[in-house]
């Protein structure tokens, strides 16, 4: 059955799974300051009026692009959940948004960006507990998170000489153990 074949809403979800695919390979490439949604749409096929009424803005395309997907229950979740995790590291060391920035700098210092930051987060953490097995699934999501979120700012506001140049495929292979060991079965 070709696409045309398909239901509207399976046709849409697709197409906006390859507008968020591209764009994170865009992004990942060339930062979020260089990639246009016209270049997105056009690795994606799409027309670029499809990918601003999917998404509205290139902002809201860039927290979705970074955003951890649920993944379903069941004993290959925790792995896919790594998987994509990592997967967003070549974003995260990327050029960051300017408010992705500011944010960040700001949620230790300011009550309003820590509530914002909070809820990013606390959204994040939902989704990657659904892969998660265990009663603790929640709290093994946010030091999953957490441990994502201590790269990002080691890299981005720290800048530090050791992640410095370093490919995201390396950090994440030093990564996956870790977090696949956090994501992995609840201990008895």
């Amino acid at each position: 059955m070709g696409e045309k074949g398909l239901p509207r809403a399976e046709r849409r979800r697709r197409t906006e799974g390859r507008i968020l695919e591209s764009a994170r390979a865009l992004f990942a490439e060339v930062g979020f300051e260089r990639a246009t949604i016209r270049a997105i749409a056009g690795r994606a096929e799409v027309d670029p009026a499809l990918v601003m009424q999917y998404f509205g803005s290139k902002q809201e395309l860039f927290q979705r692009a970074v955003r951890v997907a649920p993944v379903p229950h069941g004993e290959p979740g925790a792995d896919e959940a790594v998987d994509q995790l990592l997967g967003t590291l070549g974003l995260k060391m990327g050029e960051l948004p300017q408010s992705s920035l500011a944010m960040m700098r700001s949620m230790l210092t300011h009550p309003e960006a820590a509530v914002s930051a909070r809820k990013v987060l606390g959204e994040q953490i939902d989704r990657l507990a659904q892969a998660v097995p265990g009663e603790d699934a929640r709290l093994r999501a946010a030091l999953m998170m957490m441990i994502m979120l201590g790269v990002t700012v080691g890299h981005q506001l720290l800048d530090l000489d050791e992640l410095r140049g370093v490919p995201p495929a390396d950090i994440a292979r030093l990564l996956r153990p870790g977090l696949q060991a956090l994501a992995g079965p609840a201990a008895s």
